[in-house]
């Protein structure tokens, strides 16, 4: 679509001249041209050129003379040809966008900084359509169906900068949810002794807490092609311990079904405890899972199994 379509359309409500084009365009939100002298008086005289327009001078008493421009019937033609030919496809023309694809170095309240900025931009937009909908801006408003569809228009560029509000929630709540999974995340020690590895999973890995803990873990074994563990005392929750929740029997099965052999530090009484103990006792005749007091010993028993 060029400029000249633009024109036609807003000459087909009725006559005007080249600065009252220049406001409607620069004052309208679709139409996307900036409005310029050059551009609008450029394509006043391809449209002369063409038959598509007439001008005619219209002298003021106090004010200097202007031209008015009208469509033809050329013009007309022009223009429905123009209306009814195959829509072009839409085009997401956002800076933004191109500075947010780079934005991987930045720190993420930098980012954040980015999307509030951006934010206030897209709800000030928000608030300049409001504001022209209360004012009342130029629609042709020739009949009932005319009024409906100007309507539409403006209800659709709002829609538009609602769903972009929209969008700038979601990927704020998802950076911030990704930084906190950064944070939390896991910090893996591959530790390589006498030409073994095991991975050593402290603390600041996270706790073995639930079901989707134990596969992470046994994701980051196979990620790492190391199926040797060393598991630190304090990774180890209370729901552990207590059977009746089916954790360690859940990472127990998970251990022996991925061929992952876990050792355990376990300096408290936790290992003392009824049923828990019974089921170490029975795991100290298989080598997927030992519990050491010492780490040392713990060490030795993964790099010789």
């Amino acid at each position: 679509m060029s400029i000249n379509n633009a024109i036609l359309g807003l000459l087909s409500s009725r006559p005007l001249s080249g600065y009252d084009l220049k406001k409607l365009i620069q004052e309208s939100t679709f139409m996307y041209w900036s409005g310029n002298n050059n551009q609008i008086y450029k394509a006043l005289v391809e449209l002369l050129n063409e038959g598509y327009v007439t001008n005619e001078v219209q002298h003021q008493e106090s004010s200097p003379s202007k031209k008015i421009y009208t469509i033809t019937a050329a013009g007309q033609q022009e223009l429905r040809r123009w209306v009814l030919s195959s829509p072009e496809q839409p085009e997401v023309r956002k800076t933004f966008l191109i500075q947010l694809a780079w934005c991987n170095g930045l720190e993420t309240d930098e980012i954040l900084q980015m999307l509030a900025g951006y934010e206030q931009e897209i709800r000030s937009l928000i608030h300049l359509e409001q504001g022209k909908a209360v004012k009342g801006v130029f629609a042709p408003d020739r009949s009932p169906r005319e009024a409906l569809i100007w309507r539409m228009i403006d209800a659709n560029i709002l829609s538009t900068y609602t769903s972009e509000l929209q969008w700038i929630g979601e990927i704020r709540e998802a950076i911030i949810h990704e930084n906190e999974k950064e944070v939390d995340a896991v910090n893996i020690q591959v530790i390589t002794k006498e030409d073994q590895q095991y991975i050593n999973y402290r603390l600041t890995d996270g706790k073995l807490s639930t079901e989707q803990d134990i596969l992470d873990l046994v994701g980051i074994c196979m990620e790492h092609d190391i199926y040797r563990v060393l598991l630190h005392e304090e990774v180890l929750s209370e729901d552990f311990y207590n059977l009746r929740t089916g954790l360690a029997g859940t990472a127990l099965q998970k251990f022996i079904n991925y061929r992952i052999t876990a050792a355990a530090i376990i300096n408290g009484d936790q290992a003392d405890k009824g049923r828990f103990k019974e089921l170490l006792a029975e795991l100290s005749q298989g080598n997927a899972f030992r519990m050491f007091a010492l780490e040392a010993d713990a060490e030795a028993w993964l790099l010789q199994v």
